[in-house]
Order: C-alpha cells, then structure tokens, then sequence
C-alpha cells in the first residue's frame, strides 16, 4: 500500500526526511489531511490485519523515528500493531535495527522476500519503502498493490514506477473516489499486458 500523486510521486508525502531534503524536494506534505474518513479507517484496517510489516531502510528509520517513539502515535491503532507485529528490514548499509521486533534481510532482498514468503502463511505489508516495491514489482514478488492517489501533481520527487521498468497487466479489485477526491484502487498482477502494436512486427 502506498499514497502517490497523480503523477506517481510518492517522496514526501507527509513531512520529507533531512536527507529527502537535500536533494533539493521542496514539496512534501502533499497527503496530510487529504483522505476521507473512509480511507482512513480502510488504511488503518489494513495495518491491523498484517501478520508482518517489510521496509526498505528509509522508511524503516522514518517509522522508527515516529509510529516508533511518539507516544501519541505509539497508541494509535495503526502505532500497535506496527510496534506489536514482526518487522523485516531489506537494507545492506543498516547494521543494527533497533524497533523491534524486526530482523534484517541484508544481500539480496528479492531472493530473501522468496524465500520469507514460501515460509509464511500470513500476510506481509509493504508501506511506502518506493526502491523495494520497484524491486518486488521486477521480481513478480508482489501479490496486490494498493495505491491511494491524492489529486495533485508534484512535478517532482521520486515516482513509484520508474521511467524503464517492467510491464505488468494488473486486474482490478476494487476502485473508488472517496469523498476528498483520494482515488483508492486495489490492484492484483495479472501477467503480460496484452499490447497491440500499430507498426509492423
């Protein structure tokens, strides 16, 4: 699950890290206060049914830093079950993760997520974490993909799909508006996309 604008930003969708801001983004908090009720009881329910939580290193420490040791946000629903729930970090520049519980996936992530998941029966949530959902996405690891896309173009900032990746059909589970005009659209990968050249081949 992840929040983009509608050109694919996800960069900053709640107050961007020092280090997103040195790279020049200026436009974060793009999603703060965007979704309806709705939504955001639908997001805070899917956070309380996940058996675990997987991050990429920078979200895993902006969570950390947050849902982790604010005490307001510790008691949110979406706060336990964050801190209650195991959590696995793909990163091979963390050395020592510290909200726990967590275990580290370091070397390659795709072929640690296989392996994790041939392991488990339950279901493991990706949030936020753009570099690991494009290399989930590469590696046929993701099973549904929700995308909440807030009504703005940000002009800027790292998009969830890059410019080269690969093409994927997706079918729909649900879709729908919500009341602030936040589109929440639930997809599952549905192999090849059917393409119909208009050149020779």
């Amino acid at each position: 699950m992840t929040q983009i604008t509608v050109d694919g930003v996800m960069q900053g969708n709640g107050h961007a890290t020092p280090e997103e801001l040195a790279g020049g983004f200026t436009r974060d908090g793009w999603a703060l206060g965007a979704f309806a009720d709705d939504t955001g009881e639908m997001i805070t329910e899917t956070y309380q049914r996940a058996d675990a939580f997987l991050f990429g290193r920078r979200t895993y420490e902006m969570f950390a830093d947050t849902w982790g040791t604010r005490p307001e946000m510790q008691a949110h629903p979406i706060g336990v079950a964050l801190n209650g729930a195991q959590k696995y970090v793909a990163s091979n520049s963390l050395e020592r993760p510290s909200w726990g519980p967590v275990t580290l996936l370091a070397g390659d992530a795709t072929a640690a997520v296989r392996e994790l998941k041939e392991s488990s029966a339950g279901e493991i949530q990706v949030h936020g974490s753009a570099a690991l959902i494009r290399s989930l996405l590469a590696a046929g690891l993701v099973d549904e993909l929700t995308l909440l896309v807030v009504p703005v173009l940000l002009g800027q900032g790292m998009r969830l799909f890059p410019d080269e990746g690969p093409a994927a059909a997706l079918e729909v589970v649900s879709s729908h508006t919500d009341a602030r005009g936040v589109g929440v659209h639930v997809y599952r990968p549905a192999g090849e996309p059917e393409l119909h050249p208009a050149r020779p081949v």
